[in-house]
């Protein structure tokens, strides 16, 4: 049986396509200074960031929060 999740903004996301959509929407320089992580601030790529959030919970959390927070901004701005 399938579940549906219609309050969960993450639902059906994949973290490459969240991450993706907070690049081009902030750009790296900005989620480097949000989540100050290497992976974001020295020599930044999508792929050495998914292997480092995908293992490491506190900032794969920050980078969704993120995410939400700027998918709830986008829906009241229209």
């Amino acid at each position: 049986m399938k579940q549906e999740q219609p309050n969960n903004p993450l639902h059906g996301i994949t973290l490459k396509a969240l991450l993706n959509h907070l690049v081009d929407s902030y750009g790296w320089e900005h989620l480097g200074t949000k989540v100050d992580i290497r992976c974001f601030n020295y020599e930044p790529s999508i792929n050495s960031s998914l292997k480092f959030l995908r293992k490491t919970p506190w900032a794969r959390k920050k980078v969704e929060d993120i995410y939400i927070e700027l998918i709830r901004k986008q829906k009241l701005e229209g």
